[in-house]
């Protein structure tokens, strides 16, 4: 079993469809850990709804490919997700992969560990709560000595909604 770390983010009825989604992923993997998910405004779109982000740590035996491709993917679209060619539309449910253990992968879409953890506080902050000594791929030094750890103010934790789910899937 490896440990692999999933972004998870919706502004098309975030509280619901996060929920659904995590529901989902966890009959197909082991969810282990849920971080706190925050209300983000949406890149380059100011008109959009925010969106909820978090990420989540899971245990699995599937490769990367089979986990993107036929589990995220899959998930994505039975929840009603369009992927077109604006990558920044509302979505129902956005699943990333952004590290499987560690693996530095470059193959097509899947590009291990993801490129945009660095630009990106939703992603970091939960990564850094769930492993506060995660080290990235490829990078000899601790993601917490690269990044100020406190969440920016464009980032509102959702402390309630994140207990539910955790009580919800973790402990249900």
């Amino acid at each position: 079993m490896v440990h692999v770390f999933i972004g998870a983010g919706s502004n098309i009825d975030p509280e619901a469809n996060v929920k659904k989604a995590l529901k989902l992923l966890n009959s197909q993997v082991r969810i282990l850990k849920i971080s706190t998910f925050y209300k983000t405004k949406p890149e380059n779109r100011p008109e959009q709804a925010s969106y909820y982000n978090g990420v989540v740590e899971i245990e699995t035996n599937f490769s990367p490919g089979h986990l993107k491709h036929k589990i995220l993917r899959l998930i994505e679209e039975q929840l009603g997700r369009n992927r077109g060619k604006d990558r920044y539309a509302s979505r129902t449910i956005d699943l990333d992969l952004l590290l499987y253990d560690h693996l530095i992968i470059k193959i097509g879409d899947l590009i291990l560990p993801d490129p945009e953890i660095l630009e990106r506080p939703y992603l970091i902050i939960p990564l850094l709560e769930l492993d506060p000594d995660i080290i990235l791929p490829g990078n000899e030094t601790p993601l917490k000595n690269e990044w100020i750890v406190s969440p920016p103010d464009s980032m509102e934790p959702l402390n309630s909604f994140t207990e539910n789910l955790r009580k919800e899937i973790l402990y249900g």
